[in-house]
């Protein structure tokens, strides 16, 4: 059973009526301690009012912050699958962590617990996929966030049914170009251009990609591993929107 405690924060609105509930979008709190990221997610005087529908402690518990019928202001400027309003499109979950700027650590077990037992929860009320539901800060603003970062336990959470891990096959390590790298990466979800060119923003999708799949290659490169996990995953989620010469 969850460990949860209900303290409301003033900080939402109300979910926009034409933008479905698809996803649960997970972060790290990046401030020195829990209790003070809190207090910035509950206060209403803040420069820029933020919140969550939940936070989660290191040792498992569990705030409830935001009524998931409400739009907490979590996600900020972002895009995934064509889709901007990510506030409405998702329940925001904290996962209490120093960050890369007060000392990233990993997350302990307990606290990934409770965390997989409540996206279970939530999966199973909104009858959400349990395969394209999770992602990630950094997967939906590649340009502005790295949260939950690449020590967040995403293949464990794949293991227990909560997303989908990358198995390439030997096909999948064919070259490919700059053009093709985009196709799958924007078919994927990720804000991604069609100059066919390696620029600035491919390589924040290229680079998010990897903080999330592959994660011990931090580059921003389109290197033969990243490029045969991103098919991989396209393959495994399904989707049909490839260039031609994938197949």
């Amino acid at each position: 059973m969850l460990n949860m405690t209900s303290l409301p924060s003033v900080n939402f609105g109300e979910r926009a009526v034409d933008v479905p509930l698809q996803y649960i979008v997970l972060h790290y709190t990046g401030m020195p301690t829990g209790q003070s990221a809190l207090d910035l997610l509950c206060d209403a005087n803040a420069e820029n009012r933020v919140s969550a529908h939940y936070m989660i402690e290191e040792d498992g518990h569990i705030f409830q912050l935001v009524d998931e019928s409400k739009r907490a202001w979590h996600a900020g400027k972002s895009f995934w699958r064509d889709t901007t309003d990510l506030n409405s499109a998702s329940i925001g979950i904290e996962l209490v962590n120093p960050g890369h700027e007060f000392g990233y650590r990993d997350f302990p077990s307990q606290q990934i617990a409770a965390l997989k037992e409540l996206m279970h929860d939530i999966i199973k009320r909104h009858n959400l996929s349990a395969e394209t539901a999770p992602i990630g800060h950094s997967d939906i603003a590649p340009d502005r966030k790295a949260d939950p970062g690449e020590r967040f336990p995403w293949k464990e959470l794949a293991k227990n049914g909560l997303g989908i891990w990358p198995s390439p096959q030997p096909s999948d390590y064919n070259p490919m170009s700059d053009a093709e790298t985009q196709t799958l990466l924007r078919a994927i979800g990720y804000h991604c251009p069609e100059t066919g060119i390696y620029d600035r923003v491919t390589r924040a999708a290229i680079l998010a990609f990897q903080r999330h799949y592959h994660q011990e290659n931090l580059t921003g490169t389109p290197e033969p591993e990243t490029l045969a996990r991103l098919l991989a995953l396209h393959r495994q989620l399904g989707y049909k929107c490839v260039a031609p010469s994938l197949g």
